[in-house]
């Protein structure tokens, strides 16, 4: 059944620069304030996903992260609705360097619920750019695999002479599969120096439907609560969150404040054995953004307080023994963070930017006694006042050597400092509770890592119509504090921390060293001298030093001989370092093909190819996506923009052995969209998966949507999580 690509790669081109480093630049531009510094940034062409395909997309997700699923080299590890994980060439998670308005955000969950961008609403962003591979050390940090920058709507004041803007949107969208709805607000009020905004989001759905059949048992383990054999199990969410921005500028200077707030009654996730049934985040944001004679100063604190919970939702058995609490579970995390950044103009053909920043990160994870079995008469303690802090300082040269040649030198340090208390069980010896909190309290927790990146780059004009990008970079990770920290080896215990959503269990290591990784890429860019065409391609190449793998556990009650070599069921693992190498290949292009009296014709897509190889065992990296691409035929006339396109994956038969990963088939799906604009006026419409195909996620991971999820192997192994059958959606948008 598996579907080639092979004829396809002929005919489509697609690309996106993993060398496009001049991206982060943008980010310091005050197009909206001041004149922007610097005078080699002005040639950069930043490759982001912008507010036209940002507003194309809020009729079609809820999940800001699926924005990206046309920039080439990213693929999306599946978790809930509105939270699913962007991987860079194979490389996600903690392995990227996530910001959302210069904050960066840390996961407090030992299932990663709730991930950076889960806290943005796509209405709610106005830009994201992506730097794929080598990312410059002036936005990279504590990562290997690139950056992802997402951003929300800046601050607007009137016009001179203006008086006072007033002005705002609304709008609402449905989805028929999974019965989606939401409405989005943002309102602005603003003289020619102050500034005061808000946006919010609300979206919730129900679980949505594949395009058939995919397991045997319509059983929940809840009385009178069965799921169809073709729906998709604890895939509904619940989600709301607000911002309201102030904001103040003169001359050459603005100050800047935003509070955010994000609630979520719940998400579940078809592939943890936990659903959360509660997040909420507060955040505040503050930021000082000035233009000097010498160049540019960016200065910003932050706060972030997120309060977590979880227990199974309506697809997972709650009652367990004789009580009805099920298993809860929370997590409190706080971050306090300061960032500081200069640029600096040294001539007319150099660049310098220096900076640092300081992020302090603690984190109380622990289970409440629910009387279930075991579960008493304590609290568990999974992670007890961990403690995770960062200080780091880079300076980067850009050179314009010639007119054709430019140049990008950049290092950066960061200390990484982790710590965490002694923990207890439940307080009886059920699964070797008592044993593992001896071992694990009896050594010393605190860890200290000394990180180094270097990145060299640069980038050649040879004709107006082809340009080469180049570079090397070594980057560093830190390990988080659930690969560090978590004790427990019961096996009940180990598989409730999972944020890869393979269903099996984990435990931490404290040994575990930081991740090094060394990556070599090219971009070959041609394109016309108007860039009415593009055709890029991106090979690349990524060693990495202590990789931060996983091997069967060796010592504890789960670790079993049974579990060391069973192959068809779900085990219990434990964090280890291993080298890895990643490589692969990046396509992607655009043209146009016809002017008519019906309008224009285009055509653009992409193709991504990854391979991961774990080098110590030979094994392959779990979730790299197998080779993809997209097709589209794209249409506008006057107001109507339309596209028919093509989505395709090759079958997964590269799987990660120690993990019991799931191989799968090949697919094919066609969707169509349309929209139609006048004044201030956008519909949205089409048709998602268009012939109702049935497909696997080949990153979706293992499907624990239903059943009884707390016991390792009380629920079958073997079903990856389905795709979503045909769906209809529709979306208003009114600017006032």
């Amino acid at each position: 059944m598996g579907y080639s690509l092979r004829p396809l790669a002929a005919a489509v081109a697609v690309a996106c620069s993993t060398m496009a480093w001049q991206q982060a630049y943008a980010q310091t531009t005050l197009n909206e304030v001041v004149v922007s510094a610097g005078k080699i940034r002005e040639a950069a062409t930043p490759q982001q996903v912008g507010s036209a395909e940002i507003a194309a997309q809020h009729a079609i997700t809820r999940d800001t992260a699926s924005l990206l699923r046309d920039v080439p080299g990213v693929s999306l590890y599946g978790a809930g609705g509105v939270s699913s994980l962007p991987a860079i060439h194979g490389l996600a998670d903690d392995r990227l360097r996530i910001t959302v308005d210069g904050m960066d955000f840390i996961s407090s969950c030992p299932n990663h619920m709730n991930p950076p961008l889960s806290y943005l609403d796509p209405t709610n962003v106005a830009k994201i750019r992506v730097v794929a591979g080598i990312a410059p050390v002036s936005v990279g940090g504590d990562s290997i695999g690139g950056a992802i920058i997402a951003e929300t709507l800046p601050p607007q004041f009137a016009a001179p002479g203006q008086g006072t803007l007033a002005k705002g949107e609304v709008g609402a969208f449905a989805r028929s599969n999974n019965n989606a709805v939401g409405g989005n607000l943002a309102a602005t009020l603003a003289t020619e120096n102050l500034s005061i905004s808000y946006s919010g989001a609300l979206a919730k759905a129900d679980n949505y439907k594949a395009g058939g059949d995919f397991k045997r048992t319509t059983a929940t383990g809840r009385s009178g609560h069965t799921l169809a054999l073709d729906e998709v199990g604890s895939t509904a969410y619940d989600s709301r969150t607000h911002t309201l921005g102030f904001a103040v500028r003169g001359g050459n200077h603005l100050v800047e404040a935003k509070l955010g707030y994000q609630d979520v009654p719940y998400q579940l996730y078809p592939n943890q054995r936990m659903d959360m049934l509660d997040n909420e985040q507060k955040r505040l944001n503050l930021r000082y953004l000035g233009q000097y004679d010498w160049g540019l100063l960016d200065a910003r604190a932050y706060y972030e307080a997120v309060d977590h919970y979880m227990n199974f939702g309506d697809d997972k058995q709650l009652v367990y023994g004789t009580a009805v609490n099920g298993m809860p579970m929370y997590s409190r995390g706080r971050t306090t963070g300061f960032n500081l950044k200069a640029d600096i103009d040294l001539g007319d053909h150099d660049l310098l930017r220096v900076g640092g920043l300081y992020q302090h990160y603690t984190l109380h994870d622990w289970w409440p006694a629910s009387g279930t079995g075991g579960m008493s008469p304590l609290s568990f303690e999974n992670i007890n006042a961990g403690r995770r802090d960062r200080l780091g300082v880079f300076a980067e040269w850009e050179k314009r050597v010639s007119a054709q040649w430019t140049s990008l030198l950049g290092a950066r340090y960061e200390r990484v400092e982790t710590d965490a208390g002694n923990v207890h069980g439940y307080g009886n010896a059920m699964g070797s509770q008592l044993t593992d909190t001896a071992a694990f309290n009896a050594r010393s927790h605190a860890r200290a890592d000394n990180n180094v990146d270097l990145t060299a780059l640069a980038r050649y004009t040879a004709s107006q119509t082809a340009d080469l990008e180049f570079g090397l970079a070594r980057k560093v990770r830190s390990p988080n504090l659930y690969e560090r920290y978590t004790w427990s080896t019961w096996s009940m215990a180990a598989v409730m921390n999972n944020f890869v959503g393979d269903g099996n269990g984990y435990v931490g290591n404290p040994d575990l060293k930081s991740e090094k990784a060394y990556t070599a890429s090219f971009t070959f860019d041609w394109h016309a001298a108007d860039r009415s065409w593009e055709l890029k391609a991106t090979p690349y190449y990524t060693y990495v030093d202590d990789y931060i793998d996983a091997v069967r556990c060796t010592a504890g009650s789960a670790c079993t001989a049974n579990n060391t070599t069973t192959r068809n069921q779900f085990v219990v693992l434990q964090y280890a370092n291993q080298d890895a190498r990643l490589y692969g290949v990046d396509l992607s292009g655009r043209a146009p093909l016809a002017r008519t009296g019906f309008g224009e014709f285009g055509i653009k897509g992409l193709i991504n190819y990854t391979k991961g190889e774990n080098r110590d065992t030979g094994d392959h990296l779990y979730n790299i996506m197998p080779l993809n691409a997209r097709l589209s035929l794209t249409h506008q006339s006057g107001g109507w923009a339309n596209a028919i396109e093509w989505a395709g994956v090759h079958g997964k038969r590269d799987v990660s052995g120690v993990r019991n990963e799931i191989a799968t088939a090949g697919y094919s799906l066609i969707h169509l969209r349309a929209s139609y604009t006048w004044q201030n006026v956008r519909v949205d419409f089409g048709v998602e998966n268009l012939f109702d195909r049935f497909y696997y996620l080949p990153t979706g991971g293992t499907y624990t949507g239903q059943g009884t999820t707390m016991s390792i192997n009380g629920i079958p192994w073997g079903i990856a999580v389905p795709g979503m059958g045909r769906a209809f959606y529709a979306g208003l948008n009114v600017k006032f």
